[in-house]
């Protein structure tokens, strides 16, 4: 504590001789010539005319529970307005303001909410005062379409192509948020349309679980909801395993008996890693007694599971004695 107390005395007679000499007293001086600049320079921008580019956010309000927009609406209205600085001061410095529009008053009563270059001049009018002048907005007007139709239910059609990386596998159903969405239209919707497609996706050199945000393929004149869905992609590292399994003879004469040498092979294979302490999958090496010959019969493996990858057999064709029963 004494330290730091020592340290602080030490700063304040460091100011207070910085303060008193000529070299403090000269920035004192003109920090004070450079504030009262300041004010004179922002009294007279205040009170001369400007011209400001400005954001006006949209907000589409008492929106009818049996309404449905088709087309987006605009979030903001580029404005370009012509005031004093004082006028505008409070918009250029604080955040932007909102223009709500409500349903019903833009109603055209034909599926349409109609907000024409009028109607935004003296809405964007009411924010910045009779005072100010608007000389341009963009958009100029707004044409929202809406329909009160039932949507229909359309399945999703995921277009991806998605390659792990070396060593990795994609180890089970790929899931999404959403496996169908609602169209929505003014007009009536084709009795073919019953799917709709994600935007192609394609990953490479995937090595741990991934997470995609994937868009629906927008259709002309209808509102998709949802407009995207997440999909999981599981992804997992191989892992090597090796086992013994038996060999099996098949296909042996009556009162014939095969006995082959080996009598089990070793296989080797790699499986996701979270299937390697649950690998319980019976496999058997088949030695066909049809396919014997003076090289001894060789060994093919039963079907293996889709989540064995590389498959190797060791050896590949055994020797065998034929007994009479």
């Amino acid at each position: 504590m004494s330290t730091e107390n020592n340290t602080l005395r030490q700063f304040k007679s460091k100011l207070d001789r910085l303060i008193h000499s000529s070299k403090g007293k000269d920035i004192i001086i003109f920090s004070l010539f450079l504030c009262v600049a300041y004010a004179f320079w922002l009294l007279l921008t205040l009170n001369i005319e400007v011209q400001e580019d400005m954001e006006v956010n949209i907000e589409l309000v008492d929106i009818p529970d049996s309404v449905t927009i088709i087309n987006d609406v605009p979030e903001i209205i580029n404005v370009s307005v012509r005031d004093k600085g004082s006028s505008l001061i409070k918009y250029t410095w604080g955040s932007n303001p909102v223009m709500k529009v409500r349903f019903k008053d833009y109603d055209n009563g034909d599926n349409r909410l109609v907000m024409g270059e009028a109607d935004i001049d003296s809405r964007l009018r009411s924010f910045f005062g009779n005072s100010s002048r608007i000389i341009s907005s963009k958009p100029d007007s707004i044409n929202v379409y809406y329909t009160t139709k039932p949507g229909r239910k359309a399945k999703i059609l995921i277009n991806a192509d998605l390659h792990p990386a070396l060593q990795y596998v994609i180890n089970g159903k790929i899931t999404a948020s959403s496996d169908s969405v609602t169209i929505y239209s003014i007009s009536d919707l084709p009795l073919s349309l019953n799917t709709v497609n994600t935007v192609p996706i394609v990953r490479s050199e995937m090595k741990d679980t991934t997470y995609i945000e994937a868009k629906i393929v927008p259709i002309n004149g209808t509102r998709i909801i949802p407009d995207r869905i997440k999909l999981c992609i599981p992804i997992e590292p191989l892992i090597a395993k090796r086992r013994t399994i038996p060999v099996v003879p098949v296909n042996t004469p009556e009162n014939t008996g095969l006995i082959t040498f080996p009598s089990t092979v070793e296989i080797s294979y790699l499986v996701p890693m979270s299937m390697y302490n649950n690998d319980n999958y019976e496999m058997n090496a088949y030695a066909n007694y049809n396919d014997i010959s003076d090289n001894g019969i060789p060994l093919v493996l039963s079907e293996p599971p889709a989540y064995y990858h590389n498959i190797s057999m060791t050896p590949d064709s055994v020797e065998y004695i034929i007994e009479k029963k």
